[in-house]
């Protein structure tokens, strides 16, 4: 045998919130709309993209340290409303389900 296995590696990626890493399926790709950050649960958005968990925790300490302005290379403060709505309909739903 060649010693190689058949498992495949998983990617992973940093949350810009927590700075933790994680698979790449576990965290919320986030993308820059015309000032905005946009939700990419899909991760088929073009353009640069940043990822956070999609917990409300992580959401508020990337605002406040200012990481998807950074992390999307964007000038300026960006409108995070649509992504927060997005996290807190998420855990809603991930609530109920539990």
């Amino acid at each position: 045998m060649s010693g190689r296995t058949r498992t495949r590696a998983c990617p992973e990626r940093t949350c810009v919130g927590c700075r933790e890493r994680a698979a790449k399926a576990d965290l919320l790709r986030v993308v820059l709309i015309e000032g905005a950050c946009a939700p990419d649960p899909r991760g088929t958005l073009p353009g640069r993209g940043a990822y956070v968990h999609p917990t409300p925790v992580c959401l508020d300490q990337a605002v406040r340290r200012r990481a998807f302005t950074r992390a999307l290379r964007a000038p300026g403060a960006l409108d995070t409303k649509a992504l927060r709505r997005y996290v807190e309909q998420a855990t809603v739903a991930d609530q109920a389900t539990r």
